[in-house]
């Protein structure tokens, strides 16, 4: 899973974790920093991978299990969650969250928002 940079060219801010990410989506099973290590292929440090892995624990984007003497990390959820996710973390750090759900409704292109019209009817009715 080579990114295709040059060996010691820093990576932009955030890459390293979409690539554990993505990899770790890809996988069937949870892995360890040493597993993820060594799929990157990119001479990366252990404790390098441990502290963007734990970050990502502490972000609420992984879980995590012990694996003998290490933790195994999976995903949270798929790409489409996650997604879904870093939205309603945005939508909640506004003070008006009203005025958050209207504006984004009305920049929205005309076909999404019939598309969250249509799958807001086909929710049930609340409590």
């Amino acid at each position: 899973m080579n990114s295709g940079r040059l060996r010691g060219e820093r990576r932009p801010g955030g890459a390293l974790e979409a690539e554990v990410l993505a990899l770790l989506q890809s996988s069937r099973q949870a892995l360890t920093p040493g597993e993820v290590r060594r799929h990157l292929e990119d001479g990366l440090a252990y404790s390098t991978v441990v502290t963007v892995m734990s970050r990502m624990f502490d972000k609420g984007l992984l879980t995590r299990g012990k694996q003998g003497r290490a933790y195994a990390y999976a995903p949270v959820a798929d790409t489409h969650g996650l997604t879904a996710r870093r939205m309603r973390q945005v939508m909640e750090s506004g003070a008006d969250r009203a005025a958050v759900l209207t504006r984004f409704v009305e920049d929205l292109p005309a076909g999404d928002e019939q598309l969250l019209r249509e799958l807001l009817g086909d929710l049930p009715d609340g409590p």
